[in-house]
């Protein structure tokens, strides 16, 4: 099947459902999503969208604390746009008829998360992500010059240097969508490793895309792990929001006592990166797992106020609010992607992308809690802003720019994608050294070698973003040799400003 529309949006998420209703009000648009609509990131977010709009707040202010969790790595441009655009989108939203949790006198209530100064950000209950997904999407529903496509993208069409397009692939067969702009909003990677909080959908798709096609990407190496993860044997892994810890949850060790504040003096609401890591030197202390605890708050208020987290709980045999939860980190969102200016444009003409996949340097080194339903909403908007309108050079941050010649075929074994999966939680996680990163690199590049041998059919096979994108993370994790955010190195424990305060970005060479 082929078709042809004005805007392609690859991907149904916050900023793939922003971009298309403004879109739809200048031209015809075709949104190809791999899967149900509703099955995105977005709508596993829990916890909630951070915006300065309470009493008191600012987008100075949010601002700071993005930057500060940023580990030194922010482009502050970009975070201004992020804070101060955010609030108007928001405050769309709210017109817009989204059913942000209030109290009883019908204001809205602002949760307080990690690495956040304040109290500032807006949920609904404990699945704001599909109650913006729900209301997007009914705006989407109702837009006459939106068609909805259900098929996995496989290649982005080029054509004399200017992207065209997509070809992909469903139930129908093959087919090609061409498009005057198309945007990549395919969002994140996470399910590259084995324990993860995303979907089986989040295998950085849009990323293989983007690189296959010459743009660039860059900062793959800020993987951010989840602390608080259900860690129950036989269980599937489960998000524990943020919002739990900034509702009062404690971490406590085997022995039930809180020990945050002896690594860090924010405890329970340090940045992410700093909780991950905590976790893990505490286990590793005691000998013992660790656990969130919420018995010292009211029962009823925990079980109202977190109902999809209560029920997943209650479905691994544990109650929210009075037993020990067991937690370890988890792979959760990356902050590097396919490198864009503020305005969603990549360095392919014709070629943009928003939220998880795109990479404004807005979160640094390391994001902070609730931004990135924030980082959807806004640079998808921004994104259809400049699609309707004539390409111009995409403004995109200094940076080293590394050129890498492809894998040559080589006779191999083409792995599973859990193969790639344990290699990366093992060599490329929340850890790192030379030593398992090296290991890594040469293992998948053995298989890129085997994928490439499969000449056209190398793309559809089922592990083929799992190896580009593992292999991009785990190459920029082995070249910055120091420890930023949520990349640490074993062998290199501390931030080198002298040398790596500064962004690399990688672009394939397309020709000899």
């Amino acid at each position: 099947m082929d078709a042809r529309g004005d805007f392609l949006v690859i991907g149904s998420g916050i900023a793939g459902l922003r971009a298309a209703v403004m879109l739809a009000r200048t031209g015809d648009v075709i949104i190809l999503t791999k899967t149900e609509h509703q099955e995105s990131n977005t709508g596993y977010a829990q916890g909630g969208i951070a915006a300065a709009l309470a009493p008191g707040d600012s987008p100075e202010q949010h601002a700071r604390d993005t930057v500060a969790a940023g580990d030194g790595l922010c482009d502050e441009a970009a975070v201004d746009v992020l804070v101060g655009d955010g609030r108007q989108y928001v405050q769309e939203l709210i017109e817009w008829g989204v059913r942000f949790d209030r109290d009883e006198r019908g204001e809205l209530v602002f949760g307080l998360e990690g690495a956040h100064s304040t109290r500032r950000v807006l949920h609904a209950r404990d699945t704001t992500g599909r109650e913006i997904g729900r209301l997007l999407w009914s705006h989407v529903q109702r837009e006459p010059r939106v068609r909805v496509v259900t098929g996995e993208a496989t290649v982005l069409v080029v054509h004399d240097g200017v992207c065209i397009g997509a070809g992909f692939v469903s139930a129908g067969g093959l087919g090609t969508i061409t498009a005057e702009a198309t945007l990549l909003a395919t969002g994140g990677a996470g399910y590259v490793y084995r324990e993860t909080t995303n979907p089986s959908i989040a295998t950085g798709d849009g990323l293989a895309l983007a690189w296959a096609a010459g743009a660039r990407l860059s900062g793959l190496e800020f993987v951010q792990f989840h602390p608080t993860v259900l860690a129950v044997e036989g269980r599937p892994r489960f998000l524990l929001s943020e919002a739990l810890r900034g509702e009062g949850a404690r971490l406590v060790n085997v022995a039930g006592e809180a020990f945050m504040a002896r690594y860090n003096p924010k405890a329970e609401l340090a940045p992410r990166d700093v909780v991950s890591r905590a976790l893990v030197a505490e286990a590793a202390r005691t000998l013992g797992p660790v656990s969130l605890s919420l018995r010292h708050l009211d029962a009823d208020f925990v079980r109202s106020r977190f109902p999809t987290i209560t029920a997943a709980c209650a479905d691994a045999g544990l109650d929210l609010a009075t037993d020990y939860v067991p937690v370890s980190p988890a792979a959760h969102y990356i902050m590097g992607g396919v490198e864009t200016d503020i305005d969603a444009r990549t360095s392919v003409p014709g070629l943009y992308a928003a939220g998880e996949v795109a990479c404004t340097r807005v979160h640094g080194a390391n994001r902070v809690a609730s931004n990135s339903l924030l980082e959807g909403l806004v640079f998808g908007a921004r994104a259809a802003r400049v699609m309707s309108t004539p390409w111009t050079e995409p403004h995109l941050g200094e940076a080293e720019v590394v050129a890498w010649v492809p894998p040559q075929a080589a006779a191999g074994d083409v792995p599973a994608p859990d193969a790639v999966r344990d290699l990366l939680w093992h060599q490329a996680g929340l850890r790192r050294d030379h030593e398992g990163l090296a290991a890594a690199v040469e293992q998948l590049e053995r298989w890129a070698g085997a994928l490439a041998a499969l000449g056209p059919d190398a793309g559809r096979a089922p592990a083929a973003s799992f190896v580009t994108v593992g292999l991009l993370i785990a190459r920029a994790a082995l070249r910055r040799q120091e420890s930023r955010g949520a990349h640490v190195r074993t062998d290199f424990l501390e931030r080198d400003d002298l040398h790596w305060r500064r962004h690399v970005a990688d672009i394939l060479r397309l020709s000899a």
